[in-house]
């Protein structure tokens, strides 16, 4: 009898492990499949491909289910965008292509949406116009050069069939700027499914054998990536508005700086320019770089010798042209014609304003220079003491509404009235006014 007391309360302690066990081990298994997500909601940049390369390792090395890419884009680097595609065709972890509810990916956006493993749209996105332009006399024209053309279409075509989807709608895309919504994009095979978020989605693609694997993403939880700061910020400089606007001004801050020594313009101006290197990619156009660099000479040959602002209006001319061929356009980047001409602007605009404060500045140079001294008609005229000054210690007076150090040879109060004796460099002597 006492041998079967005691296995009772043995056997409810038994019990009451194995269920909290049999609790903890679902618990697990309930969040064992994650999916992480990526958001581009920005142009296709140098730091774009940092971004997805992270998170691509982040998700093979966190064993997640599958790994979403959303696209919102206005398009941008033709090499980030194959870089991007080489780097979802290399991972063992399935990449899911999205564009988010009232999003578009247009330009590179298609292409690399089409380089997913699986491709998706919510209702009311657009796809599509993939031809490169560039800037000439009439503004942005397309890039019709046979061999730029003909190698990004391959390209297109290419990555569209070794994904089972539209290789007309992949050459059209290029060709012709076509687009599509998601319903036509779903009809003609350039996408797989449909769905209004990203859980709707994982439902709709659990199941689907990807890589070698059978999805099972219905329940999955889903994380977004948080990139690292260093990640961060380069996506913040990569920005292609941005880091032309850094080279601009770093070079405007080089001329203000030379100009006018000691101010520390000039450091900032250098450190500008790196940071919109480092954006950049460093993929700048060496012809509108030297512009840029003429035009910076002449202004500074302008604000340190005595001319009719001739020097001046060149320099404005060629840093205008400069910034003009300094967005980053062409054959090596695909965006829309709209967000091409917003980048002009955006970059031109500012470059003409800060020209033009230079060219007044450098104008108000000039005319101080062609004034007479006026030393001389100082002396005899009356300013007022802001300070108190005496023989020991300088003080400030204003002298027809400027502030001017001053010292005297007596005690003289705050606000009183005084006459200019002579003048020691930039200091003022005085007196007290009788």
């Amino acid at each position: 009898m006492k041998m079967k007391k005691a296995f009772h309360p043995l056997f409810i302690l038994f019990f009451c492990i194995t269920l909290t066990a049999s609790f903890m081990l679902s618990a697990e298994g309930a969040t064992e499949n994650r999916v992480l997500v990526l958001e581009i909601a920005e142009s296709i940049t140098p730091a774009s491909d940092n971004l997805i390369a992270d998170a691509i390792e982040i998700a093979e090395n966190g064993n997640y289910e599958a790994f979403v890419i959303t696209l919102d884009t206005p398009g941008g680097g033709l090499e980030e965008t194959q870089i991007i595609i080489k780097a979802i065709e290399n991972t063992t972890v399935p990449v899911i292509g999205f564009v988010p509810e009232s999003g578009k990916a247009w330009s590179a956006g298609t292409l690399i949406l089409m380089g997913t493993d699986i491709a998706a749209m919510a209702p009311y996105t657009v796809i599509g116009s993939a031809q490169p332009v560039k800037m000439s006399a009439e503004g942005t024209v397309p890039v019709e050069d046979d061999k730029i053309i003909n190698a990004l279409v391959k390209f297109s075509v290419e990555t569209a069939r070794k994904h089972g989807r539209n290789e007309t709608f992949a050459e059209e895309v290029i060709t012709k700027n076509r687009n599509l919504n998601d319903e036509e994009a779903l009809e003609y095979g350039v996408i797989e499914y449909r769905a209004s978020s990203i859980p709707d989605l994982m439902a709709q693609v659990d199941g689907e054998n990807v890589k070698g694997r059978n999805l099972q993403t219905a329940n999955a939880e889903i994380e977004t990536y948080e990139p690292p700061f260093h990640l961060l910020f380069l996506k913040i400089i990569s920005n292609p508005i941005l880091s032309s606007l850094l080279l601009t001004i770093g070079l405007y801050g080089i001329i203000f700086g030379i100009s006018n020594p000691g101010a520390g313009a000039e450091i900032l101006g250098i450190i500008a320019i790196v940071l919109g290197l480092i954006g950049t990619g460093f993929d700048i156009n060496i012809a509108a770089f030297f512009l840029i660099l003429v035009g910076a000479g002449l202004l500074i040959l302008e604000l340190n010798s005595p001319g009719f602002g001739i020097f001046g209006l060149a320099g404005l001319i060629s840093l205008v042209i400069g910034s003009l061929f300094l967005v980053p356009l062409g054959e090596k980047n695909i965006y829309t014609p709209e967000f091409t001409r917003l980048l002009v602007l955006a970059i031109v605009t500012p470059t003409v304003v800060i020209g033009l404060f230079l060219v007044y500045a450098v104008y108000k140079v000039a005319e101080i220079r062609k004034k007479k001294p006026v030393i001389g008609t100082i002396i005899g005229d009356t300013a007022r003491t802001i300070d108190a000054v005496s023989p020991e210690k300088a003080g400030f007076v204003r002298y027809k509404g400027e502030y001017w150090k001053a010292r005297s040879e007596e005690e003289i109060e705050v606000d009183q009235e005084v006459e200019i004796i002579g003048k020691e460099r930039e200091v003022l002597v005085i007196k007290r006014k009788v």
